[in-house]
């Protein structure tokens, strides 16, 4: 991160300060390292042979001054907003262990944002048959997602009484109404007009989502770079309902068969492991969430009137773009 300091150089006054800390009055050894000789040795009297260089170090130099003085914020506060982002806690119960709740659940939010972004950048490069920045955006989507696991990590040791401490605070609300979140399943061909529902009440959010349950998903945009690339990609699949989850096809499974028994440092298939690479994580943050509620909670409902454990293993057992596990069966 940055400190705040960084692009910034130090102003003339404060260059003259330090210019005089450094080679001011300093004792004996003022004026190494300025091209003065030691006090009381005359540049005759160099024991220093003509011709040879003074093995002597020169003295270091002083570190520049960060530039501290700003008019109003600073510029680091107007670039991150980090004001605002230490203040969005608020906590509805006295048990401290709801703030490390609050603070990883929107450090979540954070990462869905940044993971929708590079999906959808890779999605538009795939429009414009540019599989390289697409694949990039996959990759980096790839180290996101193990930020985004990790967060896990501070909430998958919880015990149901830590957890009843402040379960309570958080009445119906649940992770699964996340907008952003839905955002993501979206993307990832997961469509459902019905989760749309919880968020009439924000217009905005509202129209971002139905926008996104009425657009090619990224496997959609995958599919249709396929066909033009003149594999038999079925008009059924190109032309599908975008509104409903995207199904297993056999002539897709057959499509990636070939491709993985072919070069594989074909474009294609490096494209297929990219998103392959997606999926897996994908899988794990299911799965980590599901191990994370059971530990908390057991088998008792989950809040927003989910069937809790129930639900997240129905959600880990699916596998997004199924083709390209399935078709490993056959290469």
């Amino acid at each position: 991160m940055p400190d705040g300091g960084a692009g910034h150089r130090p102003g003339l006054a404060i260059c003259a300060e330090a210019a005089q800390d450094a080679g001011g009055d300093r004792g004996p050894r003022a004026g190494i390292g300025r091209g003065g000789p030691l006090p009381g040795v005359h540049a005759g009297d160099s024991d220093v042979p003509p011709g040879s260089t003074d093995p002597r170090p020169a003295e270091a130099a002083e570190p520049e001054t960060p530039h501290l003085d700003f008019e109003g914020t600073t510029p680091y506060e107007d670039y991150v907003r980090a004001d605002v982002l230490t203040h969005l806690q608020h906590t509805l119960s006295d048990d401290p262990g709801e703030m490390v709740f609050l603070v990883t659940s929107q450090v979540m939010e954070l990462w869905f944002t940044v993971i929708v972004h590079e999906w959808e950048t890779a999605a538009r490069a795939l429009r414009a048959d540019d599989v390289t920045t697409a694949i990039a955006a996959l990759k980096r989507s790839v180290r996101e997602l193990e930020a985004l696991n990790a967060s896990w990590k501070p909430l998958g040791q919880l015990t149901p009484t830590q957890f009843n401490s402040y379960r309570s605070a958080l009445g119906e609300g649940s992770g699964f109404q996340s907008a952003m979140y839905r955002r993501m399943e979206f993307l990832l061909g997961e469509k459902s007009a019905s989760m749309l529902v919880p968020h009439r009440g924000a217009p905005r959010v509202h129209a971002e989502l139905e926008k996104a349950l009425h657009e090619p998903s990224l496997y959609d945009e995958v599919l249709r770079l396929l066909a033009r690339r003149g594999h038999p990609v079925p008009d059924a699949v190109l032309h599908r309902d975008l509104t409903l989850r995207y199904e297993s096809s056999p002539e897709v499974e057959a499509v990636w068969t070939a491709l993985y028994a072919g070069d594989e440092a074909d474009q294609l298939a490096r494209l297929g492991e990219a998103l392959t690479d997606v999926a897996e994580l994908v899988w794990r943050w299911r799965n980590d969430h599901l191990v994370a509620t059971r530990r908390a909670m057991g088998a008792k409902s989950g809040t927003g009137g989910s069937a809790g454990v129930a639900w997240l293993e129905k959600r880990a057992q699916k596998n997004v773009f199924p083709e390209l596990w399935t078709a490993r069966s056959h290469v």
